[in-house]
């Protein structure tokens, strides 16, 4: 398939899918590019306007099982938020490309006891809103 043509098909499905739809398929793909493995399961949901969230199952790979056998959730808390927040671009970028908005706040939780339930939220700037994103302010 050339590229042209695949990026038409492409579009196609996207613009059949519900912005949660994508955005959760984006996360997937963003958890198996940074860990290694996707979240078996993966929803996204608005929480009002501006905030949108999306809930990934199990998330954890052998080795952060391990650690979890071990008892070392903090260690692993402390792994996953290190990663999370030094890739904010990879986070946030989909969120802004999808909702056409910049993103206000990011947070990013795991409850290791939980299989590894994960929780990104993205806060969202008002519509038409055309000041700096969270993606300006750095990985801090």
């Amino acid at each position: 398939m050339s590229d042209d043509i695949q990026q038409e098909h492409e579009t196609a499905t996207q613009a059949s899918q519900s912005l949660p739809m994508q955005l959760s398929n984006e996360m997937v793909r963003l958890y198996k590019e940074q860990f290694g493995r996707g979240p078996t399961k993966a929803r996204t949901h608005w929480a009002g306007p501006d905030v949108l969230v999306t809930i990934l199952e199990d998330t954890l790979t052998p080795a952060e099982r391990h650690l979890v056998r071990f008892g070392e959730h903090e260690r692993l808390r402390d792994l996953r938020m290190f990663f999370q927040y030094a890739t904010i671009e990879q986070f946030c970028g989909p969120v802004e490309r999808l909702t056409g908005r910049k993103v206000r706040s990011f947070h990013s939780s795991i409850d290791t006891m939980a299989g590894g339930m994960a929780i990104e939220t993205f806060v969202l700037h008002p519509e038409g809103y055309d000041g700096p994103s969270r993606l300006d302010a750095g990985r801090g």
